[in-house]
C-alpha cells in the first residue's frame, strides 16, 4: 500500500491515553510521516492556538474532556476563529447532536466505535481540502468568477440587509428550480419554509453581530417545487470592504442524513434483535449443558442414553431454528430498508 507522503500536521485534543494510541496507529497506517500533537484538554488546545508559530492542518476532537465537553467545548474551540477543520471523534452516538454538531460548525462527526483507519484518513484529507476551498473564497476575490460559475455546487450573492440575491450560478437553478430572473426578484426568505422564517432572522442578526466573517450551518431549504431539503451552508463575506455582500455555498445533504439515520435505527433494531433471541437461545442451550452432563453418568441404561440423545437432538434443532429465525429477521431488516451491506 502507497502511504500518503504530505507531511499533516494534526492536533488531537483527547485525554485518554488509549484512543490516542489507536488514532495514532490509524493515521500511519495511511500517512507516511503524520504529525501529531497532542492537547489533554481545552485549555491546553487554547494555549496552542494563540501561539504565532503553531502549524496545524486538521484538529480530532473528543468531546469529553476533563476542563469541557459537549456543546459548550465545540462553541468554545470554534471561538478561536480556527482555519482548519474540526473533526469531532466521539463515542456518543446521538444523530439530533451530530446534526446540531455540524450546524455549529463542524467539519464532521465520527463515531469511535465505528471508526477505522481508510474512513479517518479520508474525513481528514476531504475536510481539508473543503476548508481550503472556502478560505481560498475569501481571500481571492480573482478566483471568484471561475468558481462560482462553474461550481457544481449551488452558489449565489446576497444583501444582508435585504437578503435579496444579487447573483446565483448555474448549479442553483438548477438545483432549485427557478430561473435568474426569478431569483433576482426574490429573497432568502423565500429559500425557507414559513415555520423557520424567525429563525432566519435571528440568524441574520447573529451573523451581522459576530465578528467572525465566515458562517458555517445545516438549514431547511425549499425548492420551487415546494420540496424540503436539507441544505449544508458554507458562507463568508465576499469583500472586507462591501461586508454587506455575502457568498454563499449550498451542500443537498438531504439524502446523506437520511442513510445516516435509516443505518442507525436499523443498527438500534439489529441490537434489539440479537439482545432479545439471545435470551430465547438460552434455554435450549441450557437443556443440552444438562442433558450432556447427565450422558456421563456410567450408571446409565442404554434406553436411558438413546432418550437422553434424543433429547439432545431435538434441543439443538430447536437451537438451529432460533438462529435461522435471527438470521431471517436481519435479512429482512435490511432488504426493508434498501441497503445492501458488503462483507
Amino acid at each position: 500500500m502507497i502511504k500518503d507522503k504530505t507531511p499533516y500536521h494534526i492536533l488531537v485534543i483527547e485525554d485518554n491515553p488509549g484512543d490516542i494510541i489507536l488514532i495514532q496507529d490509524f493515521l500511519e497506517e495511511w500517512i507516511l510521516n503524520p504529525t501529531i500533537i497532542r492537547a489533554h484538554n481545552y485549555n491546553e488546545a487554547r494555549i496552542l492556538f494563540e501561539q504565532e508559530d503553531f502549524v496545524c492542518h486538521c484538529i480530532l476532537l473528543d468531546l469529553t474532556l476533563p476542563d469541557k465537553s459537549g456543546e459548550a467545548l465545540i462553541i468554545d474551540i470554534l471561538s478561536n476563529d480556527i482555519k482548519v477543520p474540526i473533526i469531532v471523534l466521539t463515542g456518543f452516538d446521538s444523530f439530533p447532536f451530530a446534526l446540531k454538531s455540524l450546524s455549529l460548525g463542524i467539519s464532521d462527526y465520527l463515531l469511535k466505535e465505528d471508526l477505522s483507519a481508510i474512513s479517518l484518513y479520508k474525513s481528514i484529507v476531504y475536510n481539508i481540502e473543503k476548508k481550503k476551498t472556502l478560505i481560498s473564497l475569501q481571500e481571492s476575490e480573482d478566483r471568484y468568477s471561475k468558481l462560482f460559475h462553474i461550481s457544481p455546487l449551488p452558489m449565489w450573492l446576497f444583501d444582508i440587509d435585504s437578503l435579496r440575491f444579487l447573483d446565483v450560478n448555474q448549479a442553483a437553478m438548477d438545483n432549485y428550480g427557478y430561473d435568474f430572473d426569478e431569483f433576482m426578484s426574490m429573497t432568502l426568505k423565500d429559500l425557507r419554509p414559513e415555520t423557520e422564517l424567525d429563525y432566519l432572522e435571528e440568524l441574520i442578526a447573529k451573523i451581522k453581530e459576530s465578528k467572525s466573517q465566515n458562517f458555517n450551518g445545516i438549514l431547511t431549504h425549499k425548492k420551487k417545487s415546494n420540496e424540503l431539503i436539507q441544505v449544508e451552508i458554507f458562507s463568508s463575506v465576499m469583500d472586507a470592504e462591501k461586508s454587506r455582500v455575502r457568498l454563499v455555498l449550498a451542500h443537498d445533504i438531504t439524502d446523506k442524513l437520511k442513510r445516516i439515520d435509516a443505518i442507525e435505527k436499523q443498527n438500534k433494531k439489529l441490537k434489539e434483535i440479537a439482545w432479545l433471541e439471545s435470551h430465547v437461545v438460552r434455554a435450549p442451550l441450557a437443556r443440552i449443558i444438562g442433558l450432556v452432563n447427565m450422558l456421563d453418568n456410567e450408571i446409565l441404561e442404554e434406553d436411558e442414553r438413546s432418550t437422553l440423545l434424543q433429547y439432545i437432538k431435538e434441543s439443538t434443532q430447536e437451537m438451529d431454528e432460533i438462529v435461522r429465525e435471527v438470521v431471517q429477521k436481519a435479512e429482512a431488516l435490511s432488504l426493508n430498508n434498501g441497503y445492501t451491506y458488503e462483507t
